[in-house]
Formats: C-alpha cells, sequence, structure tokens
C-alpha cells in the first residue's frame, strides 16, 4: 500500500448539484400547542380513514353487482386512486364528515389522502408485479391510538425565525424548537436550500419538526481518491475493514436490556385498554408506557448516531467502500442471531453508505449476494467447498494463510472491487502492500451447485474474475 496521500484541493470541485437532504430538531410545545398538533394529526387520520372507507365501498359495491351479471359499462363509478381525486371527494363530503375541518389547516387532512394515494398506489404495482420486494397488503384503517401522530405542511408560512430558536408553520404558529437550527438557517441565508415541506412527528414521547429541503451540495472529493476499502458486516465486531481495523458492535439493545423488562413489567401490571368491553386505560398505564416507549426511542437514537459516525468517517476518507449485498431478511429468520443483527443496523448503514458516497465523491460498490467472500482465500484465491459459521478463523490449505473470516472477507471484497472495475491503484488490504491478482490455483474443488463447474475438479480462478459474480456500483 503506498502512503500517498492525494488531497485535492476544494477550489478545484465547485460543481454544485441540487439533492433532498432533512433536517430534524426537537421542540419544545406548550400544552396548548401540543393539542393543536394532535388536533391536526387526528384530522389527517380522519380524512384517511374516510377515504379508505369510501374506496372499500365503492370496490365491494362494484364486486356484488358483478355477481348480479350486470356490465361492467353499468357498475357503479370507481372512485380514484391519485390524490387529486380523493382530494376532490374529500372537499365534497367535508362538511359533513367534519364539520370542524375549518379549525385545522387544509395540509393536516392532505397528509392522510397522500398517504392513502400512496399505500394504494404501492398496494396496485405490488399485485401487478410492477414493485420489487416482498407483496404489499391493502392499506388499513389507523388507529388512534396505535398510529403515530404527524402531519406534513407544503404550503403557507414555513420558515426558520431569525434568532434560530423558533420556526413558524400555517395554523400552528410560532414554536420553540429545543437546539439551534443554525445549520438550516445558514444555507437558507445563503441562498443555497429552498424548503420543501416540514413534518411534525411524535416519537418517544417528544415531538419533532424535520425540513425537506432542496439543498445545492458543492462537490467534494474523498481524503483518498484513490483508495478502495472492502467492508465487511458481522455481528461480533460491526465492521471489519480491508485495512484491519475493528469496529465493535455497541449492541445498545442488550445494553438496555435489563431496564427494557423492567419498564414492560411496570406497564403490564397496569390496567391497559381492552377493545373487547370498550375499557379505557389508565393514567399509570399510559406513562409506563410512555416511558417504555422513551427507552426504546434512546437505543434507536444511541444505534443512529454510530452509524452516522462510522459511515460519515468511511465516505470522507476512501474513494470506493466495498460492502456485500445481504440478505437481512433472511439473516433473520436465524432465532438465535435475528435479535442481533436487527440492532446492528445492516441495511441502515448500506443506505447511509449510498448518499453520503455520492455526496463526498466517492462510490458505493455492492458485491454480489453468492460472492463467496468468506470462503476465498485473500493470498492464493482458493475457494473452500464448506465453512461452518462457527468457525471465526480461516485456514487455507494451499498457502497456509491463517486469518480472522471476517478480516479475509474484507480483503477479497476490496480486491473485488480492483480487479473486476479497476476502481483505483490502492487496495487497503492491511498488508502493507498493493493487492496484486494471484494466477489461478490448480487445486480439486466442488462448487456451489448450480454454478458453471459444480462437482467439476480443475483449478480455481482468482476471486473478482469469476463471471459468476456481479459487482455494481450505487450512483
Amino acid at each position: 500500500m503506498s502512503d500517498r496521500v492525494v488531497i485535492v484541493p476544494a477550489v478545484e470541485h465547485r460543481d454544485r448539484r441540487s439533492v433532498i437532504q432533512a433536517y430534524r430538531f426537537a421542540l419544545d410545545l406548550t400544552s396548548a400547542q401540543q393539542r393543536a398538533v394532535l388536533a391536526h394529526a387526528g384530522a389527517a387520520r380522519v380524512a384517511h380513514n374516510w377515504a379508505l372507507a369510501r374506496v372499500k365501498a365503492v370496490m365491494d359495491q362494484r364486486a356484488a353487482e358483478r355477481t348480479y351479471g350486470i356490465g361492467e359499462a353499468d357498475l357503479t363509478p370507481t372512485q380514484g386512486w391519485s390524490l387529486p381525486a380523493l382530494r376532490r371527494a374529500w372537499n365534497a363530503a367535508k362538511g359533513d364528515v367534519a364539520p370542524w375541518w375549518t379549525g385545522c389547516s387544509k395540509e393536516a387532512f392532505n397528509t392522510g389522502l397522500d398517504a392513502l394515494a400512496r399505500a394504494l398506489k404501492n398496494w396496485s404495482d405490488s399485485r401487478l408485479s410492477k414493485r420489487a420486494g416482498r407483496p404489499v397488503g391493502f392499506p388499513r384503517f389507523k388507529s388512534r391510538r396505535r398510529s403515530t401522530p404527524s402531519v406534513r405542511f407544503t404550503t403557507g408560512a414555513i420558515r426558520v425565525e431569525p434568532d434560530r430558536k423558533h420556526v413558524v408553520l400555517p395554523r400552528l404558529g410560532r414554536l420553540k424548537l429545543h437546539e439551534s437550527a443554525r445549520k438550516l438557517a445558514r444555507r437558507l441565508e445563503a441562498g443555497t436550500a429552498r424548503v420543501v415541506s416540514a413534518t411534525v412527528r411524535r416519537d418517544g414521547g417528544r415531538w419533532y419538526v424535520s425540513f425537506t429541503c432542496a439543498v445545492e451540495r458543492v462537490g467534494r472529493m474523498p481524503a483518498r481518491p484513490g483508495a478502495t476499502v472492502g467492508v465487511d458486516l458481522g455481528v461480533k465486531y460491526l465492521a471489519v475493514l480491508s485495512t484491519g481495523e475493528l469496529q465493535p458492535n455497541p449492541r445498545y439493545l442488550d445494553a438496555a436490556a435489563r431496564r427494557l423488562r423492567r419498564l414492560g413489567r411496570h406497564a403490564s401490571r397496569r390496567i391497559g385498554p381492552d377493545r373487547r368491553t370498550g375499557r379505557r386505560a389508565s393514567k399509570r398505564w399510559e406513562r409506563a408506557r410512555a416511558q417504555l416507549g422513551r427507552a426504546h426511542a434512546r437505543v434507536a437514537n444511541l444505534r443512529r448516531d454510530g452509524l452516522h459516525k462510522l459511515t460519515t468517517r468511511l465516505a470522507r476518507e476512501y474513494g470506493t467502500i466495498v460492502v456485500e449485498d445481504l440478505n437481512v431478511s433472511g439473516m433473520l429468520r436465524n432465532r438465535r442471531l435475528a435479535r442481533h443483527i436487527a440492532d446492528a443496523g445492516f441495511a441502515e448503514l448500506r443506505r447511509q453508505l449510498a448518499y453520503k458516497t455520492s455526496w463526498n465523491g466517492g462510490r458505493l460498490a455492492v458485491a454480489d449476494r453468492w460472492y463467496p467472500s468468506s470462503k476465498t482465500c485473500s493470498g492464493c484465491g482458493a475457494v473452500k467447498t464448506k465453512l461452518a459459521l462457527s468457525e471465526r478463523t480461516y485456514t487455507c490449505t494451499i498457502c497456509g494463510l491463517v486469518l480472522d473470516r471476517d478480516a479475509n472477507a474484507a480483503r477479497n471484497l476490496a480486491a473485488l472491487a480492483v480487479t473486476v472495475a479497476g476502481s483505483g491503484p490502492e487496495t487497503l488490504n492491511g498488508r502493507g502492500a498493493d493487492r496484486k491478482t494471484p494466477l489461478a490455483v490448480p487445486v480439486a474443488v466442488k462448487r456451489q451447485p448450480g454454478t458453471a463447474t459444480a462437482g467439476k475438479t480443475g483449478t480455481v480462478p482468482p476471486q473478482g474474475r469469476t463471471s459468476n459474480h456481479v459487482l455494481t456500483y450505487a450512483t
């Protein structure tokens, strides 16, 4: 590995581009302001449930009429699922459905209708195989107790006050921030940011306001634009880099497990709501439930803060970052490791790396899900047929390499980007030298079923040169 560090001056990269970025701030609301925000969130829920009931009624009516032999032209007119169609239907009926509608901003009702329009579109696209991923179910009605209070504003007076300690939102007025909004205020004053929308949401017992902005970001370059680093994610260590660095897994959920169990028992001994008998929850149950929610929110905040610090450091330092396309949903089926895998936040880490590498002028390379990074020797390229999860040390029977399993996988990921795509001359593999692609090693290997060489004996090609593995770049 060369010790040369390429630092490109910022003045040479002044190209600007607009990106969507959110700024989130905690709020300190008075009792009257909390009631006003809850009223707006309730208005959004009412509009959502009314529109959903109307859509279901029309669908059921048309289905019943078809059973009677009525032709398609004579069926009950359909109810449009788009936001403009739902808004027209709501405006025609809001006087009867919600005679108190004048007390809330029109944006509150638009929030619920927009959420329903998106849900219906996702359900329709999923049924027509236009949407990737798991099947999306039909939208459900929102409950006052279970749904998260939230309202979104897209028009009207949305601004940050000059003191940077208050914000102004339509119908809600002047709201006090718990922290300074100087980062957003500076961009707004400089004209490099424009507020698109503002969302007020309650999370973990606290109210937050999130400003979605179109931000003009100046092009940047990583500290080492030609360097490539492989990142292997795991449970024992959150991330193992090909440089040899080990990022420990904080395991915030395990650290808070004792307190969460105690708060859960405390809430279970209180009188909670009962939907069958109509019994309302006691005040003590509500307080205990709020304490449990704040404890879970603290775990989520600690996890999010740690992931942001790690991904920001990697994106600012390395030009190319290589990660694996992990099957997280499949890994969660392991009942022994599901809680630890969910606590690590693999998907969130990859999501943050995707946009942060783009912001900092780097690129994120994603190795194919079936690339054997753990089974391949980073020294000679030989591939093992089987490697149990309990074997934490990789031992190569060809070249005698003995290395930690995760460190070996990280080196293979870094070498894959160089040998396949030629991402850069410098590969940070932790061995003190640039990684050189080895020659094919003659060894008897039984490949995985379904591959071109399954059950054959021959040479093992070096990693990164097999046609069975694809490396994609996130842009």
